[in-house]
C-alpha cells in the first residue's frame, strides 16, 4: 500500500520563500515604501533601521519591498540594486566588504586582501555605475558585537566619494538596544529613520499557515486543530512567525516519515520537542569558546550538586577548566555578564537564593539536558571528552 501524499510543495513552509502577499504587514510595507521611494525619483532614501523579535517579518517585509520597488524602476529605466548580507553569517569587516562587491558585480578573493583594500573596490565598483545601491544588513547585531562598526562607519560616510550612484543602508536587527554598542558619530549617521515590528498574535500567525497550508499540503490532510496549535504555541514564543511555519513543516515531515495519512496534535507536540532541542543545540553549538568553557563548568557542578552553584563556586571551576585547556580565564566580573546572558537564553536558570543572615546569593543551573549538550559538543573532541568527566 502505497503512502499518503503529505506535501505538494514543503519550501513554501521555509523561512526563506517570500510570497506574493504578507499578511498583517501592510502598515510596516507602506512605512518602509515611504522611507525608500526617494530611489524612484534619482533621490537617495534615508538609511533606516528596522527592528523587532525573531519571526516578526523584517527579511521578508525587506526583500518583499525591494522587489517591487526595483520592478517598479525597471518600467522607469531607473538602475536599482540590492546587496543583500546576512551578517550572522559573514561577520568580519573583510567578508562583510566582499560581499557587497561580489552582489553589485566585482569579484574579491576569499582572503588576502586587506579590508581597506576591499573597501577601496568597493567603492570603485559602486562608481561604475549609476542609480541607488541598498545595501541590506541582516542581524547587522552579530557583525558589530564580534567586530565592531568600523565597516558600518565607512558605510554611512561612502556617498561623498560617490558621483552617480547613491548607496542607502536598510540595518534590521532583533536587538532592540541594538543602537548602544554603536560609536555616535556612526549612530547619527546610521538612524535616520526607524522601524519597529510587533509581534505576530494567534489568530495572525493563524492566518499566515492557513495561506501557506493551503497551497504546501495535499487536499484534507491537516486536521483542523494542527495550524490553530502551531500557531497558539508560536505566539507563545513572542509571536514568531519562522517557529510557526517551522512547527507546521516538522509536522508534516514527522508524519510523512510514520507513513501516516494526516497531520496531527501529536506529530505537532512531536516537531515542537524536536524543534527546541535543535535550536538549543545550534546555539551551544556556535558560542564562543568561553561560553562553552563557562556551560561545561555548570555541567560539572551540576553532576555533584543537581541545585547547581553559586557564582563563586562556578567561577573555580571556570578557571580550572580554562587551565586544563591553555587558555587565559576571564575575569569574575566578564563571566558574571556570560552567566546573565545564558539565563537570557534559557540555556542555564540564574536564580537569587536568600541566606537569611549571611545575605543573598546568585546559584546558576544549567537549563538544557545531557544530551542536548552531548549533540552541541560532539564536533570538539575535547570538549565532548570533558562532558563525560
Amino acid at each position: 500500500m502505497l503512502a499518503a501524499k503529505i506535501f505538494l510543495d514543503r519550501d513554501l513552509l521555509r523561512p526563506d520563500y517570500i510570497p506574493d502577499e504578507l499578511p498583517h504587514r501592510g502598515p510596516q510595507i507602506l512605512r518602509l515604501v515611504k522611507v525608500l521611494a526617494p530611489a524612484l525619483k534619482d533621490a537617495r532614501p534615508s538609511n533606516i533601521f528596522i527592528y523587532g523579535v525573531p519571526g516578526t517579518g523584517k527579511t521578508a517585509v525587506t526583500k518583499y519591498t525591494l522587489k517591487r520597488l526595483n520592478m517598479e524602476g525597471e518600467g522607469k529605466g531607473i538602475s536599482l540594486k540590492i546587496a543583500f548580507v546576512n551578517c550572522k553569517h559573514d561577520d568580519t569587516d573583510y567578508r562583510v566588504l566582499a560581499e557587497l562587491c561580489e552582489q553589485i558585480g566585482g569579484r574579491i578573493p576569499f582572503t588576502g586582501l586587506s579590508s581597506a583594500e576591499v573597501y577601496r573596490r568597493f567603492v570603485k565598483i559602486a562608481n561604475s555605475s549609476s542609480g541607488t545601491i541598498f545595501v541590506v544588513l541582516d542581524e547587522v547585531d552579530s557583525l558589530i558585537k564580534k567586530a565592531g562598526d568600523e565597516v558600518l562607519y565607512k558605510l554611512t560616510r561612502v556617498n561623498n566619494q560617490l558621483k552617480d550612484t547613491r548607496i542607502s543602508i536598510i540595518g534590521i536587527t532583533n536587538d532592540l538596544k541594538f543602537t548602544e554598542y554603536l560609536d555616535p558619530r556612526v549612530r547619527s549617521s546610521l538612524g535616520e529613520e526607524e522601524l519597529v515590528f510587533p509581534p505576530y498574535n494567534a489568530s495572525e500567525l493563524e492566518d499566515i499557515l492557513r495561506d501557506r497550508s493551503n497551497r504546501a499540503f495535499a487536499n484534507l490532510v491537516l486536521r483542523p486543530e494542527v495550524v490553530k496549535l502551531c500557531a497558539a504555541l508560536a505566539a507563545k514564543d513572542h509571536g514568531d512567525a519562522r517557529r510557526a511555519l517551522d512547527l507546521l513543516r516538522v509536522s508534516g515531515e514527522l508524519a510523512e516519515r510514520d507513513g501516516d495519512i494526516s497531520v496531527a496534535e501529536e506529530h505537532v507536540r512531536k516537531a515542537q520537542k524536536e524543534i527546541e532541542r535543535d535550536r538549543v543545540v545550534e546555539v551551544v553549538r556556535t558560542m564562543p569558546l568561553h561560553s562553552k568553557l563557562l556551560i561545561l563548568s555548570l555541567n560539572a557542578i551540576q553532576r555533584r550538586s543537581p541545585s547547581g552553584g553559586t557564582t563563586g563556586e562556578i567561577y573555580e571551576v571556570y578557571t580550572q577548566i580554562t587551565k586544563e585547556f591553555g587558555v587565559d580565564a576571564l575575569t569574575q566580573r566578564r563571566v558574571g555578564d556570560l552567566v546573565n546572558e545564558l539565563d537570557m537564553l534559557g540555556i542555564a536558570n540564574a536564580r537569587v537564593v536568600s541566606k537569611g543572615r549571611y545575605g543573598r546569593t546568585k546559584v546558576v543551573s544549567l537549563s538544557i539536558s545531557y544530551r542536548n549538550l552531548q549533540d552541541a559538543t560532539a564536533d570538539d573532541a575535547r570538549m565532548a571528552a570533558y562532558v563525560h568527566k
